[in-house]
């Protein structure tokens, strides 16, 4: 999305560790009692929620979580909740505060929850001392309190609030009135010092039942010098809220990672981009910017997800990953250990499935996974575990009626699989295959390693991080759903029987994996990944056309005939008659450009050409929409063909020379570039400058290891003796320094220029109480 404008751009790690020293339930001593949870919220809405922890005053909640903040916010708060009691503690840190902690791990003290310090939101105050002559001829000082407009305030009930406010003259003379009569006070001109405005916020509930929103609090001499005064002033709780002491709660365990991105006009990262768009196609793909930022940032959660977005969404995603892949795969020794690391291939290929296969998910597993929250049948098969009066048989058929639902809904889903996804599968198993020739089963252990083990398996686990549901499970649900994800993925894996059992470490899981016929889901598993990356032939489109005819007969006229066009994603045919016997086929990787035809070619509207190893097919569509539609599934089909063209003709050959650019030969480069391909709808969530700021600021961050890396590729590049310093520079993928100091000179270059620009657009003079920098907490 092109911007010509400045913004800031926020994103949030956070790590929530676990709990200390919880104070029971008021009225109960029992631990028993104490069922928790953590809500993490953006002022008052809940974004994220942990799974509830039974029995433990200390417990360990072990999450992580990482968003784009969508929205301004004022305060990032965590909630901890005991489950059916109406108990509640926080920790709640002012937005300007979170630079403080961000990196760093910390204990926080929780804090009980009051709903007076509960607020939100911003009131534009204006405040005017004014001179006035009274009825006796003497002079004397008016003060004039205006409340101009409120944002930010919370929502009541999923509702906007229906809100009023109070103003009130707080000193020497205390005088209450409705902000709406713009009352006057008059007070003597040496209390006027001592005097604070005070603005209380309520929202107008039913049954007179109103509802405190926030006050504010500011000092009339702030007017001293200038008798007028405007600003922005945050919400603060009623009394500045509760003062409680530390640790007399409880403590939290948060580790937070807070970023906040300028991102600049589009033009400014036109350079960036562009280096990191050209990665797969340098040699080797260790040189190149993209496989820079993930070799400097292997301990960085969140960094490779924006050059994924970035490659995705100007479709430079699959050739990148299969030059990872491929690199990755000179170091694997052995077939059986093929993508099992957390390796910068693996890891873009995971962002992608996320990014991609959303709606995968939820066709493929929603239903079952609702079925099995919603039914809540008892599937403990652990003796350990078993409640009184369980049957562990029952359980266990509980627990394989649901495996086998699940694993029927992932081996029947190909159709459903996204194309992209598609696309990488069939990269891994070539690449694969290439590796170790010798082993027939590599092509779809190669594939199988990502879709159950690393997608299919993670989303069962945690279905909420996947908005498969809304919440974590109940603990037993979540108990269920653990034990079918671990089924699951040793049901897709490659080995054998024993190296399977060998996975898991208990006696009882051994027992029930025996349950299912091993060989059964093993075909069904090979079907299915056969599918994904070799697709059953699905026809697109069957309809009727006006198609040129190709003149491959000398005495043949080139004119306009009716014909049934048909597209498979295996092949584009035309027929004289629907269902009768092609005339002629084109295998749809033979296709090397679907582009639009000037009007002026053949004096005929809605024409399109389809480009292929023989002469250009030219077709005229029923109207536009069928044009666009056509032009989008042919596209589509072929949109990973090798040697697909770069520029094309827009216009027909004829009179001896090409209509558009004049050029005689009929086999002339095209004069135009060819519409690069993507797939629908995945540019619309992808912000590219967005994207490249955050890309900008991780190479920023990891100036020092950039600086490093460039050091190993001189010394590399000069010294021809034994590797004496190898051990300090394994840290980084050097195959050929040249090429890498290259790259790494260009990004330090764009680097500079990039951070000029920042420089330039910083406004350090931005007024202390705006808009855009509103004043925190009461004036002194």
């Amino acid at each position: 999305v092109g911007s010509d404008v400045t913004g800031n751009e926020e994103t949030l790690l956070n790590s929530m560790s676990e709990a200390k020293n919880l104070v029971p339930v008021s009225g109960s001593n029992r631990q028993r009692d104490l069922c928790t949870f953590c809500t993490v919220s953006l002022d008052q809405e809940e974004v994220f929620r942990t799974k509830v922890f039974d029995k433990s005053l200390s417990p360990f909640y072990g999450e992580d979580f990482y968003f784009e903040i969508p929205r301004p916010f004022q305060c990032l708060s965590f909630y901890v909740h005991a489950k059916n009691v109406l108990w509640l503690r926080k920790v709640s840190i002012r937005k300007e505060d979170l630079c403080k902690y961000s990196g760093k791990e910390h204990w926080f003290s929780l804090q009980p929850v009051d709903p007076n310090s509960e607020v939100q939101g911003k009131v534009h105050l204006e405040m005017r001392l004014n001179e006035l002559i009274t009825e006796n001829g003497s002079m004397c000082q008016q003060l004039l309190v205006r409340i101009i407009e409120c944002q930010g305030l919370p929502l009541i009930s999923g509702q906007n609030c229906d809100s009023y406010a109070t103003v009130s003259l707080v000193g020497p003379v205390t005088r209450s009135s409705s902000y709406s009569k713009k009352s006057h006070f008059q007070v003597e001109e040496e209390d006027i010092e001592k005097l604070e405005i005070k603005v209380d916020l309520w929202n107008s509930g039913n049954l007179g039942q109103d509802v405190f929103l926030g006050e504010i609090r500011v000092s009339v001499k702030i007017l001293r010098n200038e008798h007028f005064h405007r600003a922005w002033y945050l919400l603060q709780p009623k009394g500045n809220g509760n003062k409680s002491k530390s640790d007399d709660l409880g403590s939290l365990r948060l580790k937070l990672t807070y970023i906040e991105d300028t991102v600049l006009p589009s033009t400014c990262y036109t350079s960036l981009c562009n280096l990191l768009l050209k990665s797969p196609d340098v040699k080797p793909i260790s040189a190149s910017a993209a496989h820079i930022l993930g070799d400097i940032c292997r301990e960085r959660y969140e960094a490779i997800l924006p050059m994924v977005r970035l490659l995705l969404h100007n479709n430079r995603f699959v050739p990148f990953v299969s030059a990872v892949a491929a690199l990755e795969l000179e170091n694997t020794q052995e077939a059986n250990t093929i993508f099992r690391g957390n390796t910068l291939a693996t890891r873009c290929i995971d962002d992608m499935m996320k990014i991609v296969g959303k709606n995968y998910l939820t066709v493929t597993l929603k239903s079952v996974i609702d079925e099995i929250c919603d039914s809540n049948k008892t599937c403990e098969i652990d003796p350990i575990k078993l409640k009184e009066g369980d049957n562990v048989e029952v359980n266990k058929e509980n627990l394989q009626g649901y495996v086998q639902k699940v694993f029927s809904s992932i081996t029947q889903s190909s159709s459903s699989c996204p194309p992209l996804m598609c696309d990488v599968f069939r990269s891994l198993r070539q690449l694969a295959s290439k590796r170790f020739p010798g082993d027939p089963h590599v092509q779809y252990s190669a594939v199988s390693s990502f879709v159950f083990l690393r997608f299919f398996a993670v989303a069962v686990l945690s279905p909420h991080s996947f908005q498969l549901r809304s919440h974590h499970p109940d603990p037993e649900i979540s108990r269920t759903l653990t034990l079918i994800s671990k089924t699951i993925q040793t049901l897709g894996s490659w080995g054998s029987l024993s190296k399977k059992l060998s996975s898991f470490k208990e006696t009882y899981m051994c027992d029930f994996f025996k349950s299912f016929q091993e060989e059964k889901c093993i075909e069904k598993v090979k079907k299915v990944i056969f599918e994904w990356m070799v697709p059953r032939a699905v026809v697109f489109f069957y309809r009727e056309v006006q198609k040129r005819a190709q003149g491959k007969k000398r005495i043949g006229k080139k004119n306009f005939k009716k014909r049934w066009l048909r597209v498979t994603n295996r092949e584009l045919s035309y027929h004289k008659h629907r269902g009768k016997e092609a005339l002629c086929i084109i295998d749809v990787k033979n296709i090397r450009a679907v582009e639009k035809l000037d009007e002026s070619a053949f004096n005929r509207k809605n024409m399109f050409q389809v480009v292929h190893a023989e002469k250009p097919l030219y077709v005229q569509a029923g109207n536009c929409v069928e044009a666009s539609e056509w032009m989008e599934v042919l596209s589509q089909v072929s949109r990973c063909n090798e040697g697909r063209l770069a520029t094309f003709h827009p216009s027909n050959y004829g009179g001896g020379a090409w209509q558009c650019c004049k050029n005689p030969s009929d086999s002339a480069p095209g004069c135009k570039p060819c519409t690069a391909t993507m797939l629908a709808n995945l540019q619309l969530d992808i912000d590219c400058d967005r994207e490249t700021e955050r890309v900008f600021s991780l190479l920023s961050s990891n100036d020092s290891k950039l600086q490093n890396m460039e050091d190993a590729c001189a010394s590399l590049a000069v010294y021809q003796g034994p590797q004496r310093e190898q051990e300090e520079y394994s840290k980084f993928t050097i195959q050929e320094p040249k090429e890498t100091f290259r790259t790494l000179k260009q990004l330090r270059n764009i680097m500079e220029e990039l951070q000029k620009q920042h420089n330039i657009r910083s406004d350090p003079t931005a007024q202390y109480g705006s808009l855009d920098n509103p004043i925190v907490g009461k004036t002194s």
